[in-house]
């Protein structure tokens, strides 16, 4: 979408051919038809903007509570923070008097930081930035977005202001899998941390922790309904730790952390398997929550626990372990038509093997089911027979 074209829904043809584009529901499939019966009624270049806007709100209903409000491009839509990663982490921002949100795209972590202080938004692109200004006016927040480039923005800050970055991660070739390529750089926090203690930076969850040595921050790992979304890091006074795990799950918020990892036992599979949640994993906190859990683990590389009595936890899912076995194919499928299996979920770590062929080369034929959890125990390959996974409630 052009700029031009985006300006032109504002208008009252732009208003109705919007309403209209909405009156179909519109999912990106059915693009071509819908389009064509639009562009009977409006210019190709309006009818384009008005469908592209109302299929976008339709799919950004999950990230967004007021989606059908806003305006998005496609990427920037999918690089979006979902809404309640966003509104977890502007709760660090409340006591500052204004926050100044570096990159900040449509405006989806602007909405967010708003609830906590008023927001400046700066954004290279001018489309972009015209998104952020109206999804402020949509949203009814306080919200003022400058169109410039973050790298060369003569900015002068308070101690009471705060900043948010969010550096780019994808060009176009791809995505960015180190820090050292983000645009523009993850350097300027150096800058902004002579003028304000109050500074964060989103990174990407799959961050080589190593790159960070040059950082004094927390590292915070967030996942959504289990689903790892994102990394934070914290500088400054909001620096409160060195890791932290932050699960949001139904509604509620739990966080873990850590100064010192306890050493586990190893052990052979017990009654209860344990996978941690994947912010568990990246924040290194595995051995802690296995603490918590009295677990032991089976292997000091792999992330799964293992423990004798039933504890529920937010950090980590747990099946009932029925069997085990070194793994061996012949074996495997001769255990499994013996307790008569003719479905398996497949579940790995450590393991080379891939779930999908392993599942076509038993060729099942039973009709109970169950989880298979591939792995290794002190370095050798074993399998893990399970039931049901246990949840709370």
């Amino acid at each position: 979408m052009r700029l031009e074209d985006f300006r032109a829904l504002f208008n009252r043809e732009g208003q109705w051919a919007l309403q209209s584009a909405e009156a179909f529901a519109p999912r990106e499939k059915d693009f071509l038809s819908e389009f064509s019966m639009l562009a009977k009624r409006f210019p190709r270049d309006l009818a384009r903007s008005a469908l592209t806007t109302a299929i976008l709100r339709g799919e950004a209903e999950g990230k967004f509570p007021q989606a059908d409000k806003m305006y998005f491009t496609r990427e920037a839509l999918e690089q979006a923070t979902p809404w309640q990663v966003a509104a977890h982490r502007a709760k660090r921002y409340q006591g500052a008097d204004q926050i100044v949100d570096m990159g900040c795209s449509i405006g989806g972590d602007a909405l967010a930081l708003a609830v906590s202080a008023p927001v400046i938004g700066v954004e290279l692109d001018e489309l972009r930035a015209a998104m952020a200004q109206e999804n402020g006016r949509a949203l009814q927040v306080e919200l003022t977005v400058v169109q410039a480039d973050v790298s060369a923005l003569p900015l002068r800050l308070t101690s009471s202001q705060a900043v948010f970055f969010d550096p780019a991660r994808r060009t176009e070739h791809g995505r960015i899998y180190s820090i050292a390529d983000y645009q523009p750089p993850l350097s300027l926090v150096h800058e902004w941390l002579q003028q304000t203690d109050a500074v964060s930076a989103k990174i990407s969850p799959g961050v080589q922790l190593e790159e960070l040595a040059g950082f004094d921050c927390e590292v915070e790992f967030v996942s959504l309904e289990g689903a790892l979304k994102e990394a934070a890091l914290w500088f400054g006074r909001f620096k409160t730790a060195e890791r932290r795990a932050t699960l949001l799950q139904d509604g509620q918020t739990h966080t873990l952390t850590a100064e010192q990892q306890p050493e586990l036992p190893l052990s052979e599979p017990r009654a209860y398997l344990y996978e941690p949640d994947a912010a568990v994993l990246r924040a290194g906190l595995v051995q802690t929550v296995g603490a918590d859990l009295d677990a032991a683990q089976l292997d000091p590389e792999i992330a799964y626990l293992t423990a004798d009595r039933l504890t529920q936890t937010p950090f980590a899912r747990v099946w009932p372990v029925l069997d085990w076995m070194p793994f061996q194919l012949k074996r495997l499928r001769a255990a499994l038509r013996e307790r008569n299996i003719g479905q398996v979920t497949v579940k790995k770590r450590g393991s080379p093997i891939v779930p999908e062929e392993l599942i076509q080369q038993l060729k099942l034929e039973g009709e109970g089911s169950l989880t298979l959890f591939l792995t290794q125990m002190q370095g050798a390959p074993v399998v893990i027979f399970a039931g049901d996974e246990l949840r709370e409630g």
